[in-house]
């Protein structure tokens, strides 16, 4: 099933598998580390404990790898790529810094995650522009009901989830992205669901600002994240909140006193600094392993995971939450059986982490699970 050797890299990355006998199903909440990640923050957490064997030069430098390898997983440009250390800095990014009037309307799904209602309520009130909620009837949102809400010509935002948190329907991004194009519509993302179980290339589509927390399916340390801006909108943005080095020549620290509140030309204008370096290294090092492994071959592995989920619920008459159509789904599948919560509670004691949302149970495999994994979680739930 998989394009790299499983159990070599359960046995280098994920030792604990085994040694805890633990079946981990809860990449939507937060994903483990893997053992290199774990070396990495540690080796940088020593020379951060005697400074004087920590340059400046190396730093930085970490900085400047983890805006390369997210650049290359998601087909940016280096220059297009910030560094956050959440998802939510990058929605507040697009709701405080985008250029909006009183009364412009912004659009998101229904029942989103709170890191894309938030901010945007907050814009209403701060900018007077008109926040509004699409639909989502049953939990899920489609396509054709995001695109048929964009044809009121006030609206000037559509902020979207790539894949929902609670029930995992996936939207189609290049149909979003073409549809805002075409009607002048600013183009927001919240990828933290998508990423990993699916691949991106935002070269080919007009995304403006695509905002992603590497701590769940990029399996990376809290606090580690970056923001996308697309680079012909960049040079129209201002960030919101000032960092002391998102203007130019402040990496030179022999003339910090030649103040000059001229921006970058990259999404380095919008960091906020100090980040914390250590978990940047430890996203390096994770995000080093999906390039190893390859980020398709990781989607086409969680997709088959996803996949014997799907056809289990549809053959043993369980309810499927989640749409069943893989183009319509990411890694998350959610299902309902009869007694929800207590098969959620027979996981629990069975040593099988996954989540319960919105009285569903929801199951999220990753690259170093097994089909035998998932085999076993589903006896458990079986009706």
């Amino acid at each position: 099933m998989s394009g790299y050797d499983l159990d070599a890299l359960r046995a280098r990355e994920f030792p604990w598998a085994a040694a805890d006998n633990a079946i981990f199903l809860n990449h939507a909440s937060t994903g483990p580390l893997p053992q290199r990640a774990l070396d990495a923050t540690a080796e940088f957490n020593q020379l951060r404990a005697a400074l004087h064997r920590l340059p400046d030069t190396l730093q930085f430098s970490s900085l400047e790898r983890s805006r390369e390898l997210i650049a290359r997983l998601i087909g940016a440009r280096v220059s297009e790529i910030g560094l956050a250390t959440n998802t939510s800095f990058g929605i507040n990014l697009a709701a405080f810094s985008l250029p909006l009037s009183p009364g412009d309307v912004v659009l998101t799904p229904d029942l989103e995650f709170p890191a894309n209602i938030y901010p945007w309520m907050q814009a209403s009130v701060k900018r007077g522009v008109e926040y509004r909620r699409i639909p989502a009837p049953g939990g899920i949102i489609d396509t054709e009901s995001v695109i048929a809400a964009l044809d009121d010509p006030r609206v000037r935002v559509l902020s979207v989830s790539w894949v929902g948190f609670a029930f995992g329907a996936r939207l189609d991004l290049n149909a979003l992205s073409t549809a805002c194009r075409e009607r002048d519509i600013y183009f927001v993302v919240d990828a933290i669901q998508g990423l990993g179980p699916l691949t991106l290339d935002v070269s080919t589509m007009h995304i403006d600002i695509l905002a992603c927390g590497a701590q769940k399916w990029l399996l990376s340390p809290w606090g580690s994240g970056f923001v996308y801006v697309r680079e012909d909108l960049m040079q129209h943005l201002e960030p919101h909140d000032v960092s002391w080095l998102g203007v130019r020549g402040s990496d030179d620290f022999t003339r910090l006193l030649d103040y000059d509140l001229t921006w970058r030309d990259t999404a380095r204008r919008f960091e906020f600094i100090t980040l914390p370096f250590q978990d940047f290294v430890g996203m390096n090092a994770s995000l080093e392993l999906f390039h190893e492994l390859g980020p398709r071959e990781v989607a086409a592995h969680i997709t088959c995971l996803a996949d014997q989920i799907v056809h289990w619920a549809e053959h043993h008459g369980v309810e499927l939450v989640t749409p069943s159509a893989r183009e319509r789904r990411g890694g998350i599948i959610a299902v309902r059986p009869p007694d929800a919560r207590g098969a959620s509670a027979k996981l629990r004691e069975a040593g099988v982490t996954h989540s319960f949302r919105e009285g569903a149970i929801r199951l999220s495999p990753h690259a170093y699970n097994t089909s035998a994994e998932i085999d076993y979680a589903l006896s458990i739930i079986a009706p």
